[in-house]
């Protein structure tokens, strides 16, 4: 009977398709973008179509292909006060030309879902720390990448949800816009920013931010390479 019982786990066991190993990338990035009700429309639009824009130009691209696996994943989230957030751009694997250009076409077609509720930043770290796990690939380094217009005034302090993300070795860098807040460089510094190696590119204005999330970006990703 024991043998019975031990030939059918076996032949159950063979029945079971193999789990699907994880393909790894040199980089896991979460794009927070602000979506605020400070953020009119037209800023809104302005923060989309220079992230767009960044995934277009060949600098990315050849920053992409530096890295030991020449290749990242990347994903957009809007966010807002401490349970808005809306997963605007899916998990997608960027490892040359028509796929940066397919995750830049994404982003220019995913709509504008939130426009007011408080700017939780501690928020914003949380949700992406939930989206994290979802990637479907293994990265050599874990990012979330926050762009905002001003401090954090709802939900939880903003250093407690940094200081969890930090801990479970997760990197958080900050492109802070300073149209609003003209000392918000330095808020991103001392209180949003954190992990080995994260940095800020502040934008001076929202006609600003492209120029600056290009270069945030190409740091951003030359930093996993060789």
């Amino acid at each position: 009977m024991h043998k019975f019982i031990v030939a059918l786990a076996v032949a159950l066991l063979a029945l079971i398709p193999p789990a699907k190993a994880q393909s790894t990338t040199d980089l896991l990035l979460v794009l927070a973008v602000d979506a605020s009700g400070s953020v009119s429309q037209s800023r809104f639009d302005l923060q989309k179509h220079g992230y767009a824009a960044a995934f277009r130009h060949p600098r990315v691209l050849n920053a992409i292909r530096g890295g030991s696996t020449g290749s990242i994943a990347v994903t957009m989230t809007q966010w807002t006060g401490p349970a808005l957030q809306v997963h605007a751009v899916p998990w997608m694997l960027i490892n040359d030309e028509a796929t940066a250009k397919a995750f830049a076409d994404a982003i220019e077609a995913a709509p504008r879902q939130l426009f007011s509720g408080g700017t939780s930043i501690s928020g914003a770290i949380d949700h992406a720390m939930r989206l994290l796990p979802t990637a479907p690939y293994r990265g050599l380094k874990r990012v979330i990448d926050i762009s905002g217009d001003g401090s954090n005034n709802r939900g939880r302090n903003v250093t407690e949800a940094r200081d969890e993300a930090v801990r479970a070795g997760v990197i958080i860098n900050g492109l802070p816009i300073l149209s609003l807040e003209p000392y918000l460089d330095r808020y991103y510094f001392d209180n949003v920013i954190g992990g080995s190696g994260s940095f800020m590119v502040p934008a001076e204005s929202y006609e600003a931010f492209g120029t600056a999330v290009l270069r945030k970006l190409v740091l951003e990703i030359a930093s996993n390479g060789p």
